[in-house]
């Protein structure tokens, strides 16, 4: 787990300067060793958190082949060893001089070139130079858990882990892509490969490029998709056979996850997700599975009894981190500057992230995905749900108009506005629906607080081109799962989980989201996945890993009073902020000063997430010295 970049200009004797710059700026990401190379018109910088082989022979940027390639690499390949043995089996010559799986992907891709990507499993973000063809090879992992952005324009290429180092290159204007804006009101992020920098974008999960130094011609493309693999035949398995498959790819997913040379551990919640990952982590390990908890002196906000439950149950070696919601607070400025990309997320993380590397581990478990992946959110039952009603589908747009008017007028709020906001479209489709249900901000806020006319909803565009194929009688719950992923979980949980946890040098490893897991649940047709109870195939899948405690426990997460802070505490740091970003030319003045009125004057359509989200955006702005 580390940081990598890369820059390539004309200009050669600025590119050690513009180099080093950019490896400062990831020294968080990787304090163990730092690295640079040059090649004619090409720098390549790598910062290293040493998780595997921790002796210097795992000094990146790492060559191979009499030094035809180079590679900078940030990620962990999990099956490193299999692929060692096929290579040494295949490859007469073949010899290592380390024991990285860096060098395995550069052995790999001699080898099979391209096709290397198929035999991977993990978590990956990667770039490797040949000298002899003079281009650049990248990649990023199926999933999207690591991050690679790249900047591009007629003289210049960059690329890395972080949009910060990019901008400390000296050659990625600090300029607010504002075309984005819209994206980022609505859905408090900015969808991949677009981001809020000007010509600064993300090679999309599941995607290799090349770059041809010579003629500088740049070509994406795709070798995995999220429903690559989802099945429409009238067979399939049985609830059983998909019980004892999920158990074993799940097992399999965890035990996978489980090779390092350095301390680790895992975040224990106390819900299903973490405690699924630590009782199979315990089952697989012959020493007792290291756990970490933040749990609160209020009571009302903290879940320890519920991770204390099965800490017990596994006998873990657990450590309780106990804060006060005051002491929560006060980290809140420090995650909102380790924030690389904005997002209405993020905090959360990085307090957990913090105090686990403070108490000695360097990688750590999650249980991110779960949900996204066995149908653990109420959209997907509302989804459900509407599809089966087929009343409400033939119901004449005039009366389910009336309807909308009566839920604005009698149950004011966000719930009863965005409920209003559905039934008031022309069709009740996915394609109209999914992208309403996930809004923060609706359209006509949206378009008060910016100029000009709003483009188009990208998230709409993304339902459209991805359910296209899915036989929604049988598999709209994957629909959902693959929309999900693709969406809120790709570009806001795992860009905050990366960003949150490298800000501490913490390597997280989340085994809900291995690939085949992934692809075989996405293939269960919905009667075997749809949820009557919390993730029922999961749980049952699971057997007596999960006590009924855990499985019947309220679901909480971190459900603090923002609402109140933002009032109280945190009310002088958001108006500043909220009164700066009006000042911006692209916001309009008068409409963003309002709806921070609105906020404090306790308008039930204003809740704080629909103000935070833009007080974290001119916060990042300030921070990195944007143009807007």
């Amino acid at each position: 787990m580390c940081g990598i970049n890369g820059l390539v200009n004309s200009d050669q004797t600025l590119l050690r300067d513009a180099i080093t710059r950019m490896n400062a700026a990831l020294a968080h990401r990787g304090p163990d060793d730092d690295g640079v190379f040059t090649f004619g018109n090409l720098a390549l910088g790598h910062r290293r958190l040493s998780i595997i082989d921790l002796s210097t022979q795992g000094h990146q940027p790492m060559y191979f082949d009499n030094e035809r390639l180079t590679i900078v690499y940030n990620g962990e390949l999990y099956n490193f060893k299999e692929i060692r043995s096929e290579l040494l089996a295949s490859v007469p010559k073949q010899k290592f001089r380390t024991q990285t799986d860096t060098e395995v992907i550069l052995a790999a891709y001699a080898f099979w070139g391209y096709g290397c990507l198929a035999k991977f499993k993990g978590m990956f973000a990667f770039v490797i130079h040949d000298h002899q063809t003079n281009q650049l090879f990248m990649a990023r992992d199926r999933i999207g858990i690591k991050p690679l952005y790249y900047y591009r324009e007629a003289k210049t290429f960059a690329f890395s882990s972080e949009i910060r180092a990019l901008l400390q290159s000296g050659f990625v204007p600090r300029k607010l892509a504002t075309t984005h804006l819209a994206d980022y009101i609505r859905y408090q992020t900015v969808h991949a490969p677009n981001t809020l920098i000007n010509n600064v974008f993300m090679l999309m999960p599941g995607h290799h490029a090349t770059l041809d130094l010579n003629s500088n011609e740049f070509k994406i493309t795709s070798y995995w998709d999220l429903n690559s693999n989802m099945r429409s035949a009238e067979t399939g398995p049985d609830y059983e056979q998909a019980k004892q498959e999920v158990n074993r790819l799940f097992t399999q997913a965890v035990k996978r996850r489980l090779i390092a040379d350095v301390p680790f551990g895992a975040f224990l919640s106390g819900g299903i997700d973490s405690s699924a990952v630590v009782g199979a982590m315990s089952r697989i390990s012959n020493v007792p599975v290291k756990t970490f908890s933040v749990s609160f002196y209020e009571k009302q906000y903290s879940e320890e009894k519920y991770a204390r439950q099965i800490a017990d149950k596994f006998h873990t070696d657990h450590f309780d981190i106990k804060l006060s919601v005051t002491d929560f607070k006060k980290e809140i400025p420090a995650a909102l500057k380790a924030m690389d990309h904005p997002s209405g997320d993020g905090p959360n993380s990085y307090v957990v992230s913090k105090y686990t590397k403070q108490a000695g581990i360097t990688m750590a478990l999650s249980g991110l995905g779960g949900d996204e992946l066995f149908a653990g959110y109420s959209i997907f039952t509302r989804m459900k749900d509407l599809e089966q009603q087929k009343i409400l589908q033939k119901t004449p747009l005039f009366f389910r108009k009336l309807l909308a008017s009566l839920i604005r007028k009698f149950k004011p709020g966000v719930g009863g506005e965005k409920m209003s906001a559905i039934l008031s479209l022309p069709q009740l489709s996915m394609e109209n629906v999914y992208p309403l249900s996930r809004q923060v901000l609706l359209d006509d806020e949206v378009s008060k607080l910016i100029s000009g006319r709003l483009p188009d909803n990208v998230v709409r565009q993304m339902v459209e081109k991805l359910i296209v194929g899915i036989p929604l009688s049988d598999h709209l719950l994957s629909a959902v799962s693959v929309l999900e992923i693709s969406s809120y979980m790709q570009n806001v949980l795992l860009r905050d989980t990366d960003q949150m946890s490298m800000a501490s040098a913490l390597e997280v490893r989340v085994p809900f989201l291995d690939h085949e897991l992934v692809e075989y649940v996405l293939s269960l047709k919905d009667s075997l996945k749809y949820p009557h109870s919390p993730k029922k195939l999961f749980v049952d899948a699971m057997g007596d890993l999960l006590p009924p405690e855990i499985v019947n426990r309220p679901k909480m997460g971190f459900s603090f009073p923002w609402q109140q802070w933002l009032k109280t505490d945190l009310k002088q740091f958001c108006e500043e902020r909220m009164h700066s970003l009006a000042m911006r030319a692209v916001f309009n003045e008068k409409e963003t000063i309002d709806l921070w009125k609105r906020f404090l004057n306790d308008d039930k359509r204003i809740s704080w997430s629909r103000i935070w989200h833009l007080v974290v955006l001119e916060n990042w702005m300030i921070e990195n010295n944007i143009e807007s």
